[in-house]
């Protein structure tokens, strides 16, 4: 799986653009093959501080989406940001659950 996380610091006055504009990719972005899943995400303290969660089945999948249409619009709200996007692209080896967490709470 590869889990990609965009930070996003909006200029206040564009805060509302740039959510209407992820929220109308969502339903695209989850019918794009590959996709798992697709999130925004909002600071609690900050709301121009924006975060969108985007996971892969695989890299080929992935790559497909940032030459797409889409991903070109998410990377178009560069002009109503204070700093460009922030980009990070994890591998992800390894996913567990919450058998994990009881083991680790249990020492089981």
């Amino acid at each position: 799986m590869i889990v990609v996380r965009i930070t996003m610091d909006v200029l206040p006055e564009k805060q509302k653009e740039v959510v209407q504009t992820l929220q109308s990719m969502m339903s695209p972005m989850e019918r794009q093959a590959g996709c798992l899943s697709y999130s925004l995400l909002c600071d609690l303290e900050d709301r121009n501080l924006l975060c969108v969660l985007e996971e892969w089945e695989s890299r080929k999948e992935l790559d497909h989406h940032l030459k797409s249409d889409i991903f070109g619009a998410l990377m178009g709200t560069r002009s109503l940001l204070c700093y460009p996007h922030g980009i990070q692209i994890y591998t992800v080896e390894q996913v567990e659950g919450m058998n994990a967490v009881r083991s680790a709470r249990t020492g089981k």
